[in-house]
């Protein structure tokens, strides 16, 4: 599945939230990730952000595309390269 996951985290948690999102998604923005992900891994992934956010506080956003070919879209200014998070 395809997925776009924003983000408003305190502070404070920003870094922790962007790493573990480093590690499923491609980074796009600062507070925006998307990618092909897998149930497990998505269940994997919500549960590491859980216990790294205050959901009192924070909030992750999960859209889920079910027809990756029915999105365009359009950049303006600089567009962060899709090997941001390739080894």
């Amino acid at each position: 599945m395809y997925l776009i996951v924003v983000y408003d985290v305190n502070e404070e948690r920003i870094n922790k939230v962007r790493k573990i999102l480093k590690k499923y998604f491609l980074w796009v923005q600062n507070s925006v990730f998307e990618g092909e992900i897998t149930e497990g891994k998505l269940e994997q992934c919500i549960l590491e952000l859980k216990r790294a956010i205050n959901e009192n506080e924070d909030s992750i956003y999960f859209y889920r595309v079910e027809n990756k070919k029915n999105i365009s879209k359009r950049v303006l200014g600089i567009e962060k390269e899709i090997t941001d998070n390739i080894l």
